[in-house]
């Protein structure tokens, strides 16, 4: 039973120090070694250290409006300027319209460097080249070469998706 109490003692004692809010205030010392170098600690336990006399720094939270004040709305629409640059609808369908002949001019070489990786690719049966004797020049190629076609794969996708996205 001693034990029981002991311990609810120390976890009583512990929760009142956990509780009250602690203050860190600890002197400064200035202290300047035999190269005139200054150094600012907080024990002036060498040769050279002088304690330093500082003002008690008082802490103040701030208002809550200021914290409401500093923190923007999210859900509030932010209006453009009325200086802000207006396209009419004229140049904005040209502009789409370039934009959607790059992507097709895009989609159009992406196309034709995939059907070349195929084709030196050959379904995965690659053709040595007189250069690679040594079978890891060849095993590297022939990776290279299936990383290739599985990132022009992607850009196919991605460029087609761009284009369904567009008006």
């Amino acid at each position: 039973m001693k034990q029981y109490l002991i311990g609810f003692g120390a976890l009583l004692g512990l929760a009142c120090v956990i509780s009250v809010p602690v203050l860190a205030q600890s002197d400064v010392y200035l202290c300047v070694d035999a190269n005139g170098k200054k150094e600012y600690k907080n024990t002036g336990i060498t040769k050279g250290c002088k304690l330093v006399d500082l003002p008690h720094v008082n802490t103040i939270p701030a208002p809550a409006s200021a914290k409401k004040a500093a923190s923007p709305s999210t859900n509030k629409p932010t209006a453009s300027p009325s200086n802000f640059p207006k396209v009419d609808g004229s140049t904005q369908k040209a502009r789409d319209s370039d934009r959607k002949q790059i992507l097709l001019d895009e989609l159009k070489v992406e196309e034709q460097k995939l059907e070349a990786i195929k084709k030196e690719y050959n379904g995965g049966e690659v053709e040595r080249r007189a250069d690679e004797r040594q079978p890891t020049k060849y095993v590297e190629r022939v990776n290279n070469l299936k990383n290739d076609l599985a990132r022009t794969e992607k850009n196919i996708e991605a460029l087609k998706r761009e284009i369904s996205n567009l008006k």
